[in-house]
């Protein structure tokens, strides 16, 4: 059994033969953020799967807010590139939720939260609790926390 970080350096080396510039610089980035991971906290670990996922969210996350950041001040290769970058990551990463099933997942644990008596901001922890597992990776914690808010005011 591969684990997915194997699969990154077996895609590192396959990229730096191919001259895959791009790619090659992209990977070496992921796996440096999982050593990072792996050596930070008083202990050095190998890291799970899910938590080699967890880092490859946080990286496609950093390059979705510098590409943000770059299109605002009005360099546009420089945002290709971050958004470029981020794309090499999602590979990695599970298939992100439609707006529609993240509405319906979302949906479904409001009503299950009402059904149990809670109302209002307060039961947004409860929500938050169950939709959670569900989404597992799928959906970055703002976005389904914005869903989720919208819903229990409504």
């Amino acid at each position: 059994m591969t684990t997915l970080k194997s699969r990154l350096q077996d895609d590192l080396t396959a990229a730096i033969k191919e001259r895959d510039e791009l790619r090659s610089a992209t990977l070496r980035m992921a796996l440096a953020a999982i050593t990072t991971e792996e050596v930070s906290g008083k202990q050095a670990r190998e890291l799970s799967d899910d938590e080699v996922q967890k880092v490859l969210a946080r990286e496609a996350k950093k390059r979705r807010e510098a590409a943000e950041a770059f299109v605002n001040g009005g360099r546009e290769e420089k945002a290709g590139r971050e958004r470029a970058e981020g794309e090499v990551l999602a590979a990695y990463l599970p298939q992100q939720l439609t707006d529609e099933a993240l509405e319906r997942l979302v949906a479904e644990a409001v009503a299950e939260v009402r059904a149990g008596g809670a109302e209002g901001p307060r039961a947004m922890g409860a929500v938050m609790k169950i939709v959670n597992p569900k989404i597992a990776g799928r959906a970055e914690g703002g976005r389904v926390a914005g869903v989720v808010k919208r819903q229990l005011a409504e």
